[in-house]
């Protein structure tokens, strides 16, 4: 039996919240199904699991140092907005049939796969992970928006040369539609088809080659190029931590190889 002193500490251990991330996580999976409707077992197993995660964060921030010491750990801040975002789902049970299918509960309830996310307290060496991660995005930011700026120019180009071309407004009509299948000729998924489908349009062959040879532009400088940039900053970034803990061991070793060989010279010398 646990005594009420040492519920708190049992409730707040990692072993603890780790369980119950696990029941919480199986349930949303099977409430999604159609044989668990609202008010099964499963949902009230999933608002208890709500309930918990409440208590959990209140137990945590009455800890000493408060919301200050609490919201210093990432990971407190990540689970703090998940169930500030589930707040409003504690009422469901409690409303009028007709408004359980209300658009903004509805919204509301896809916060609950936000809890996912609590697994990732499983991979290990996670917090490591997600930092790594990050500064790999802060370093890739000015290759993503140079990215961004090259599609811009691109799918403006393609608006202009195509957009007024009846076989070819689905894909180049407006800005935003020029925009979208330009994106698609970045990822090199399918970029082919595009031609050929206005080809079958009866789409002039002057225009199919025009397009052909500008899709094939777009390709290697975003596709090929680009994108291989892209990740080739963001993989270099993300193990930088390494590379750097490297580099201070053996700065530390030639400097401890330098001060051993001043103490030789020093003791020749007498």
């Amino acid at each position: 039996m646990i005594g009420r002193s040492g519920l708190k500490p049992f409730l707040i251990r990692d072993s603890t919240v780790v369980a119950v991330v696990l029941i919480n996580s199986i349930a949303l999976f099977l409430d999604a199904f159609p044989e668990f409707p609202a008010g099964t077992l499963v949902f009230w197993i999933d608002y208890a699991c709500l309930i918990y995660f409440i208590a959990e964060a209140t137990l945590k921030i009455r800890q000493p140092g408060g919301f200050r010491a609490y919201w210093s750990d990432p990971w407190n801040r990540g689970d703090f907005l998940i169930v500030a975002f589930s707040l409003p789902l504690l009422v469901s049970p409690f409303l009028p049939g007709h408004l359980e299918h209300a658009a903004l509960l509805m919204l509301l309830r896809l916060g609950r796969l936000l809890r996912f996310t609590r697994l990732m307290r499983l991979v290990p060496d996670a917090a490591k992970i997600w930092s790594g991660v990050l500064r790999a995005l802060r370093a890739s930011v000015y290759i993503f928006l140079m990215l961004a700026v090259l599609n811009l120019i691109l799918a403006m180009g393609a608006n202009l040369l195509f957009g007024s071309l009846p076989e070819a407004a689905d894909y180049f009509g407006d800005p935003l539609k020029s925009l979208y299948s330009l994106f698609k000729v970045f990822t090199i998924e399918g970029w082919y088809e595009i031609p050929d489908r206005l080809a079958s349009r009866g789409l002039s062959p002057g225009y199919i080659a025009l397009l052909r040879v500008y899709f094939t532009v777009a390709v290697i400088s975003g596709g090929l190029l680009g994108l291989s940039i892209a990740n080739a900053v963001f993989v270099d970034t993300m193990v930088a931590d390494n590379t750097d803990e490297v580099e201070r061991m053996v700065m530390e070793l030639r400097a401890e190889l330098q001060e051993f060989r001043e103490e030789m010279a020093e003791n020749r010398g007498a």
